[in-house]
């Protein structure tokens, strides 16, 4: 065949795949990043030597344990996970989600809130799964429980995520709806505890007790997010399955070690994370004040905020302020006008509140 490489794409690759757009990490030197919902705490000087010397012990020549016991037993003692749940430890959670679809059968219908988390709706596209988005409250962004039931009710969906708190507009649904959304569900439910340790509730004692709820969560927001590690726990019945897709060694040695050490200094990020809750706090009673700005409270590590009018063009004129921010307008007609900021320390928190006040 003499057709070239655009044709064979054109034949080959499905209109779901060309149509999508590849995801785009900006570059962040010489910015203060306030865009991607990083813990922005640097390890302690005196933990970094600690951690490279465990790394020092390692031997990256030989493949990494299938199975990781001893980060599975650290997980589960740090995040209070029951003995009556298994792990499946994923290259991020974002892995997670993707396994959870391609363990699925082709077809099946996957349903989420809208606007959620973007990677639901991508891997859905990716992987050939009708998606079916709900769209929340538009004033409080409130799981709409009528709405969701209906929606249930006439797509069937196999797979249902819950991101509990939502990202991106970090409120914390009311626990009475998710749990109807779980009763009225005829597959899997995923809860999706990413922003868990910013909450303060969990919804794992559920993963114990219904035959059709998973948790995921993730080391990201905790502080450790460039080691790409994920975790969900389910029954037995469910981690049984989704090992078989799961890819061998997805869990590099570097990850392994970095990750138990972390673990074992837990007590680091959880005064990391406090830091964060009392710094959220002084950011959005700041946004409150200001005027032309809305802003609404949240349960996670970033604000949603909306500045009418301004569209798309605020984040651009944030960056030439030197701040970097998350474009959510034209993503969903929930969030015109609106951009998500992560919580900063507190020189970063002002640098976005001046950069803020200059282009208003």
């Amino acid at each position: 065949m003499t057709d070239s490489a655009a044709a064979r794409v054109q034949r080959l690759v499905p209109e779901g795949i060309r149509g999508l757009s590849a995801y785009h990490v900006a570059d962040s030197r010489g910015y203060v990043k306030l865009d991607a919902m990083e813990n922005p705490y640097p390890w302690p000087e005196d933990l970094r030597d600690a951690w490279l010397a465990r790394l020092r012990g390692e031997q990256p020549n030989r493949y990494p344990e299938s199975s990781a016991p001893s980060l599975n037993r650290l997980l589960r003692q740090v995040m209070a996970i029951p003995d009556g749940l298994e792990l499946v430890l994923g290259n991020g959670s974002d892995e997670l989600i993707q396994l959870l679809m391609l363990a699925v059968a082709p077809g099946t219908p996957v349903l989420a809130p809208e606007p959620s988390f973007s990677m639901y709706a991508v891997c859905a596209r990716v992987l050939g799964r009708p998606y079916v988005p709900v769209a929340l409250d538009p004033q409080t962004f409130a799981l709409r429980r009528a709405a969701m039931l209906e929606a249930i009710e006439a797509h069937r969906p196999g797979l249902v995520f819950i991101a509990y708190p939502n990202n991106p507009t970090g409120n914390l649904f009311e626990r009475a709806d998710v749990e109807a959304v779980i009763e009225a569900s005829p597959g899997l439910v995923v809860i999706d505890e990413a922003y868990a340790p910013f909450a303060g509730v969990t919804m794992v004692d559920a993963a114990l007790s219904r035959p059709n709820v998973v948790v995921v969560r993730t080391v990201s927001k905790l502080g450790l997010a460039g080691l790409r590690l994920g975790l969900l726990c389910g029954q037995t019945e469910w981690a049984t399955e989704l090992e078989k897709v799961r890819l061998p060694y997805n869990i590099n040695i570097l990850t392994r070690a970095s990750a138990e050490f972390a673990l074992e200094h837990h007590r680091v990020f959880d005064r990391q994370v406090a830091r964060i809750l009392e710094d959220r706090e002084q950011l959005l009673g700041r946004l409150q004040a200001m005027n032309a700005v809305d802003v609404w409270p949240s349960a996670a590590n970033f604000l949603l905020v909306r500045v009418p009018g301004r569209g798309a063009g605020l984040v651009d004129a944030l960056k030439a302020e030197g701040v970097l921010v998350r474009r959510l307008h034209g993503s969903s007609p929930l969030l015109e006008d609106c951009i998500r900021v992560s919580v900063g320390t507190p020189e970063e928190n002002e640098a976005f509140l001046a950069a803020l006040a200059a282009v208003l």
